[in-house]
């Protein structure tokens, strides 16, 4: 993305359920796009992580605090004239509310993949701490994208070029994103 000045920054939240591929998406979007990177897990607090790591799922309170911590480094961001790719689940509306809360410049990225193949993939994944049993939380939990929210849905079934190709060409397409650093084509 160009280098901006605040106020016309973009910020894009890839957003989905566990093993929907947000960091392998918002991997490739860093790539080509060669802006700053944060990954939401970053941003929980230990009791969160380890909440989530014995199986138990967190509820908004325990969500709240990690939320409004990203939604400050968005801001930060913005008000640098920085474009970043950020990942978060930002399951619910409210979740997605409070982060783009002042931040003009938040997208999402919803990444979308059939349950079937998220749990093939959680099952699979190693290094995590998120056990695939809180999966069914998250489905139960998640409120997808609006029309009326910034950002789109894209599937995650493809490969992730396939996906992170569809995203940048809808990024554009809306936000007139210019992808001229680390182009690969």
């Amino acid at each position: 993305m160009d280098e901006d000045t605040p106020g016309d920054t973009t910020t894009v939240v890839v957003m989905g359920v566990s093993g929907s591929g947000k960091s392998t998406v918002a991997a490739g979007l860093v790539e080509r796009l060669g802006c700053e990177f944060a990954e939401g897990d970053d941003f929980h607090p230990p009791a969160n992580v380890a909440k989530m790591r014995a199986g138990t799922p967190l509820d908004d309170e325990d969500r709240w605090p990690w939320l409004r911590s990203l939604a400050a480094w968005i801001g930060e961001r913005e008000q640098a004239g920085r474009d970043v790719v950020v990942t978060c689940s930002a399951l619910k509306r409210s979740y997605r509310d409070l982060l783009r809360d002042g931040h003009p410049s938040v997208w999402f990225a919803h990444v979308t993949v059939d349950p079937e193949l998220l749990r093939e993939r959680v099952e699979r994944r190693t290094g995590h701490y998120m056990p695939s049993a809180l999966l069914e939380s998250q489905l139960a939990t998640l409120q997808p994208l609006q029309d009326d929210e910034p950002g789109a849905s894209i599937s995650g079934a493809g490969t992730p070029d396939t996906v992170v190709e569809q995203l940048l060409a809808t990024l554009s397409a809306e936000r007139g994103v210019r992808i001229d650093r680390g182009t690969s084509s």
